[in-house]
């Protein structure tokens, strides 16, 4: 009698939740996901950027959704149908891409509904949340640049290297002109694909030219991940120090590699004056490590939540062999020392000021932007890339 109590209460707990998601379907508008793969109807977003989330899976156990910052940071328990589905409404989401994924009785699993993308170290879902009031990073009726795969050996990794390359809407119109380029770095976990694929750059560049806010420029996009030929390889899950090492054998792989095959195979202007490199937090990093070892090779520098900048301007007087001591000199050759952040990520907020604090008492002058709202994220790097790129190569 108190099993059958007990499956009785268990059926109306399910009935109940299943006719509230659906009325919320009908109350907030649920409409499917532009991130989704064609056909699948979940996930659903609300007018409210609640995300409701199905998964079929009718032997489970257990199921929970998580997602990175921004969407659902803690797993969220899921409640099994009478079909075996699984299903959850994520609250409010924020604005922009997030990845998330299932954990299926223990084992963390992409939903089959939405598309993948490289990110946490593999292949992961994803999803687009509309952003009210912003598409600078949507595909608009302009003139569009092209983004190409670029394979190049490399001697010092021992191994083929790929690159990703956007080149500017004119760029094939123009066969004698030639341009300036912005290496640009993704994040830990992700790889060259990430600004494009997840980021959108290519129309985020496409827009901010075609309304004349950003000069035509070639970015290249190589991947962050770089180990000597005979060095072991990085552990997964590497550390600090891990990016540290690998940053020193990047360093070299771009100074002998890269930089001289991309001013071989693309009309650039191969002069410090127009090059520019920027990186999101590792790629910040990355960008700070080099870019500081190199004043001769750039003139324009962005950090988006770059990681530990702070740290790594303890004493800025004394840091990569005293390239912040004159201020006069520093400033004849960098035209640029931006600085952005979320406004969620509060640690990455403390080291933009700090560092800003520290350089504008050398007689440096950085720029510094904070996104409203968002966290380490990439709806957080969009913003920053629409604020940094239309300080480039102004003359």
């Amino acid at each position: 009698m108190k099993n059958l109590i007990k499956q009785i209460l268990s059926v109306l707990v399910i009935v109940f939740v299943l006719s509230q998601s659906m009325a919320a379907q009908k109350d907030f508008g649920f409409k499917t996901a532009a991130s989704n793969i064609m056909g699948s109807d979940f996930p659903k977003i609300s007018l409210d950027k609640s995300v409701y989330v199905r998964l079929r899976a009718p032997e489970a156990i257990k199921v929970q959704v998580q997602g990175g910052d921004g969407f659902c940071p803690k797993p969220l328990d899921l409640v099994r149908d009478t079909a075996g589905n699984w299903n959850a409404i994520v609250p409010s989401a924020g604005p922009g891409f997030h990845y998330y994924w299932f954990t299926v009785d223990g084992v963390r699993v992409n939903d089959p509904g939405s598309d993948t993308y490289h990110g946490y170290g593999r292949p992961t879902g994803g999803i687009e949340i509309p952003a009210d009031g912003e598409d600078f990073f949507t595909a608009k009726n302009v003139p569009h640049g092209d983004v190409r795969e670029h394979w190049y050996y490399s001697e010092i990794t021992g191994k083929w290297r790929r690159a990703f390359v956007y080149t500017p809407p004119e760029y094939d119109k123009n066969p004698g002109k030639r341009y300036p380029v912005l290496y640009l770095l993704h994040g830990a976990g992700e790889n060259e694909r990430g600004w494009s694929k997840q980021g959108h750059m290519n129309f985020i560049l496409d827009n901010l030219i075609a309304g004349k806010r950003a000069v035509p420029m070639i970015v290249v996009m190589d991947n962050g991940y770089a180990t000597a030929k005979d060095a072991p390889a990085a552990p997964a899950g590497f550390s600090m120090r891990d990016m540290t090492k690998m940053a020193e054998t990047l360093e070299q792989v771009y100074v002998r590699e890269i930089i001289p095959n991309i001013d071989l195979s693309y009309r650039t202007i191969p002069k410090r004056e127009d090059r520019a490199m920027a990186g999101l937090s590792m790629g910040g990093l990355q960008t700070m490590l080099i870019g500081m070892n190199h004043l001769e090779l750039f003139s324009y520098y962005g950090f988006f939540s770059g990681a530990i900048i702070g740290g790594i301007m303890d004493d800025p007087k004394t840091a990569f062999n005293g390239a912040f001591a004159d201020a006069a000199s520093f400033n004849k050759k960098v035209k640029l020392m931006w600085f952005g952040a979320g406004a969620g990520e509060t640690q990455f907020v403390k080291m933009v000021e700090d560092t800003k604090t520290k350089l504008e008492d050398l007689g440096i002058q950085p720029i510094t932007y904070i996104s409203p709202g968002t966290f380490h994220e990439w709806h957080t790097w969009r913003r920053h890339l629409n604020e940094f790129a239309p300080l480039l190569f102004r003359k």
